[in-house]
């Protein structure tokens, strides 16, 4: 199996190993192979291709940086044609976006991993729900 080699902060690296240790993996790569398959996993879901969704997403970094917020504005004006609402919020000592898109899978999922690689960005939530009358919904 080859070995990679990554970089991150500290206090995640603590967190990994507390995980680690909590839940009786063998060390952190095994936790990195599963957080990694369940990421590549995630939109993989065959309920929901080639069906009309509403996502809503919501984006957490810290407060005053710039960086990160001219990053979600560059992305909201990318996919202009699939938001249908977005609001910027301060809460505590962080920005909150809120996204509402109305857009199949592929656009939504594009979107949401795409807010995730900004550095920067503590958290991006979403959650799915099929604008087609069937009662199924995801999120993540």
């Amino acid at each position: 199996m080859p070995v990679v080699s990554l970089s991150m902060p500290e206090e995640l690296l603590e967190r990994l190993d507390a995980h680690a240790s909590a839940h009786e993996y063998s060390g952190r790569s095994e936790v990195v192979r599963e957080s990694t398959r369940s990421l590549l996993e995630e939109f993989e879901d065959d309920r929901f291709e080639e069906r009309p969704l509403v996502g809503t997403v919501t984006v957490r970094y810290d407060f005053g940086t710039q960086r990160i917020e001219r990053r979600v504005a560059e992305l909201r004006h990318e996919f202009d044609d699939a938001i249908a609402a977005n609001d910027h919020s301060h809460v505590a000592d962080y920005c909150l976006d809120l996204f509402v898109l109305e857009a199949e899978i592929d656009a939504i999922s594009s979107f949401v991993e795409k807010l995730r690689a900004i550095e920067g960005v503590e958290r991006v939530d979403y959650s799915l729900v099929p604008l087609d009358g069937h009662d199924r919904s995801a999120g993540g």
